[in-house]
């Protein structure tokens, strides 16, 4: 517990939590409401409106296009200490690095799931106000999107941890926060173009959440422009063991990789 407690405190003098919840205010409410009042149906291909549950569905499913940012978030944070060599003192104050590593993972996990919150809280509070303002009903009924809420929130804990996961084992800001962008932003979607490659993106992170989420969008919007078969998507249950292996194997590498490496 003194070991959390450390690690509260640090991310706390850091301003850590305060940025996150703003780029989670930004990235769920933010764009959200961006999609909600420009209309789906202006979408290539054209999605239905807001006043359908398709519609709505649609606007919250594409917000897990941003989840590389809890990622970033966790990578960052990591990453810091190792350039800063804060970690080193960290390690001096509590030599079990285990003990360390598993506090800072226990607190990150946190984070990720509150960063999940906001972000869901906020986008349904923005497609309320959206369909308020361009005088619209909903086309589902708030309490129903409670489970895809939830699910977001927990996909963006898992984004977070696959952050700290990759930033343990690259050390290096700038290499760590490549690896990230280059991976979520260009190598998912250009397997998606691979004839037959493209038939393992449900087992890849972006695929699993798109499954947990049943947000298939982006697999038929390359299918329909490239007439490339679409990937079959797994089933949302299926989809969250894939999220939660992707997590466990993160936190092994943030774990095991620091606990066998010299500081330097």
């Amino acid at each position: 517990m003194n070991a959390i407690h450390g690690e509260v405190a640090r991310l706390r003098a850091t301003g850590l939590p305060l940025w996150s919840a703003l780029i989670a205010l930004a990235c769920g409410g933010g764009m959200t409401l961006l999609l909600a009042l420009t209309g789906p149906q202006n979408a290539q291909p054209p999605m239905p409106d807001i006043d359908t549950p398709e519609g709505v569905g649609f606007v919250l499913g594409i917000g897990t296009v941003l989840l590389f940012v809890p990622a970033l978030i966790g990578t960052i944070a990591i990453t810091s200490e190792f350039r800063h060599r804060t970690i080193g003192t960290t390690f001096l104050a509590v030599p079990r690095r285990g003990r360390v590593l598993t506090a800072k993972l226990a607190v990150y996990t946190v984070l990720g799931i509150v960063y999940g919150i906001i972000v869901s809280l906020a986008a349904l509070l923005a497609l309320i106000s959206a369909a308020w303002m361009r005088r619209l009903p909903l086309g589902i009924d708030p309490v129903d999107l409670t489970p895809a809420l939830i699910q977001l929130a927990l996909a963006a804990a898992v984004y977070m941890l696959l952050g700290v996961g990759i930033g343990a084992l690259a050390r290096s800001p700038l290499v760590a926060v490549g690896i990230v962008l280059g991976y979520f932003m260009f190598v998912e979607y250009i397997l998606m173009l691979i004839p037959g490659v493209n038939a393992v993106y449900p087992l890849l992170p972006g695929g699993a959440t798109a499954s947990l989420t049943s947000f298939d969008f982006l697999t038929d919007a390359i299918a329909s422009q490239t007439a490339l078969t679409p990937a079959t998507m797994a089933s949302p249950v299926l989809g969250a063991y894939i999220l939660v292996a992707y997590a466990a194997a993160a936190v092994t590498l943030a774990v095991l990789v620091p606990l066998r490496r010299d500081l330097r």
